[in-house]
């Protein structure tokens, strides 16, 4: 499956933040770079369908099941990690598969822990887990390693390269070493005008 944006535009206020994007992506990853306010955000909302585009097109995008990791992390306080991702995946994919991706993200001591006490890091990674596990055709990341130290970003990295084998993988990131890690095509924004 390839997904393809053509001429893409947005603007807030008359100010524009998406000028005339262009890119396809298929398999493998897509690592979107700007700074910030550079739409980065945007895009990935609109190819979520959050968001609409003010002109240009998306092809392919509303064919795919999108698991995504936002900026914010979205989960549930009062639950420990097992419970914030019953929640969101059902119990059946809950099985053997997340506590095993749980101990490969360094987050296998926090057993019955509820989430408002973990570190920010440690958040990031529990939704990092829910989008990993989530049935979908492609994977949509915000800045996915921010909060995390060297080892625990050298996971994440290694999770994301088999997790997302095979499919689309659009990440949002400041940092070129995300891209080269992950060994993903470059789209630079601030390239387009």
């Amino acid at each position: 499956m390839e997904l393809r944006v053509k001429n893409l535009c947005k603007g807030y206020g008359g100010v524009p933040v998406l000028k005339n994007v262009t890119f396809a992506m298929g398999s493998g990853v897509t690592c979107v770079m700007a700074p910030s306010g550079g739409g980065k955000t945007t895009l990935l909302r609109i190819l979520l369908g959050l968001e609409s585009a003010d002109s240009g097109t998306v092809e392919g995008a509303a064919c795919l099941r999108w698991a995504a990791v936002f900026q914010e992390d979205r989960l549930l306080e009062h639950l420990d990690a097992m419970g914030n991702l019953r929640f969101v995946l059902g119990p059946d994919r809950c099985g053997e598969t997340a506590p095993a991706l749980l101990r490969e993200l360094g987050l296998a001591d926090i057993e019955g822990k509820p989430v408002r006490t973990f570190s920010g890091g440690m958040r990031r990674r529990l939704a990092l887990a829910r989008a990993l596990l989530a049935e979908s055709d492609a994977l949509a990341l915000d800045e996915p390693f921010s909060g995390l130290d060297e080892e625990n970003r050298r996971r994440a990295l290694e999770c994301i390269r088999r997790c997302g084998a095979g499919k689309p993988v659009l990440l949002v990131t400041h940092d070129e070493e995300d891209a080269e890690g992950l060994q993903g095509e470059i789209v630079r924004l601030a390239e387009f005008s």
